[in-house]
């Protein structure tokens, strides 16, 4: 039986376009401004597109976006910083237009792109690198009082998956949450969310390591959990399928998440995630009825 995953953080997130509450597990679609991210129906460069998609994914019940310029799908070289600003800036302010009020956040590891999307109306930094390329973007984060996702990768995205290798993958982790999280307080971040980093410098079965490790993460730091697993290989290899064919073992894995107190899914579908949530919570509380 999963462990119990009782918390006592703040589950309530504070951004400028209202609280994010994690009571109970929430999704976070993925919305791709790239042409060469790892699935091709995430990816969204016209305007006409991107508002679909966004439009879709609140229908769904996402109650988050986050949006990304630029790939960090292994093997990837990261673009300029104008294409990447040019990218962000204008999808950022059309669904900032057309959806007002829903919470925007942000991927990218360069301080001046995310000084320019708080300006625009970003709610959170997702952050792959911890600070690691650019430590201002730490500074733009405390600076305005956002929420932080803090994940963990080892390499870059480059070569992270050329042969993966740790003496234990979990303690590793946690080695690299608690220097952060320290690091991150001393420079004014008050609100963290975790990321284990699941296919970012790991093989399928540390990715399975990371994801029993949730509940003993949840023990050691009382934070919140953002999973993102959504059509990735480690979904893949077990079923010998591909990215396209995924969505069945993508939903499997969320629901091994979410009992194991994920608070956050990070998905390319939202309808499907929601529904693991909706049958995981009533699976948790069905002795309540």
């Amino acid at each position: 039986m999963p462990k119990n995953t009782q918390t006592n953080y703040n589950r309530q997130l504070h951004t400028p376009h209202g609280l994010l509450d994690l009571s109970r597990p929430i999704v976070m679609g993925i919305i791709n401004l790239t042409p060469d991210s790892f699935y091709s129906p995430s990816r969204a460069q016209d305007e006409n597109r991107i508002l679909e998609l966004a439009a879709e994914m609140i229908e769904h019940g996402a109650e988050v976006l986050d949006l990304g310029a630029m790939s960090s799908r292994p093997g990837s070289l990261p673009v300029d910083e104008n294409t990447e600003r040019n990218r962000l800036v204008f999808a950022l302010k059309s669904i900032r237009y057309h959806f007002p009020h829903i919470i925007i956040s942000v991927d990218t590891w360069r301080e001046q792109i995310a000084e320019e999307a708080v300006a625009e109306g970003a709610d959170m930094i997702n952050d792959i690198s911890a600070g690691k390329f650019d430590q201002g973007i730490i500074r733009v984060a405390a600076a305005n009082q956002l929420p932080y996702i803090l994940m963990h990768m080892q390499g870059e995205p480059q070569t992270m998956q050329d042969n993966p290798s740790y003496d234990n993958v979990v303690d590793c982790v946690a080695d690299f949450f608690s220097f952060h999280i320290a690091r991150l307080h001393d420079m004014g971040i008050k609100q963290i969310i975790l990321d284990p980093g699941f296919g970012f410098g790991k093989t399928t079965n540390q990715n399975y390591q990371l994801l029993h490790a949730l509940p003993s993460f949840i023990s050691m730091f009382d934070l919140p959990l953002l999973v993102g697993v959504s059509r990735k290989r480690m979904v893949q290899e077990p079923s010998s399928c591909n990215a396209d064919m995924a969505l069945h073992t993508t939903s499997a894995a969320h629901s091994l998440a979410v009992l194991n107190g994920a608070s956050i899914l990070r998905v390319h579908d939202v309808q499907p995630a929601v529904d693991v949530i909706n049958i995981v919570d009533y699976y948790k509380n069905v002795n309540d009825l």
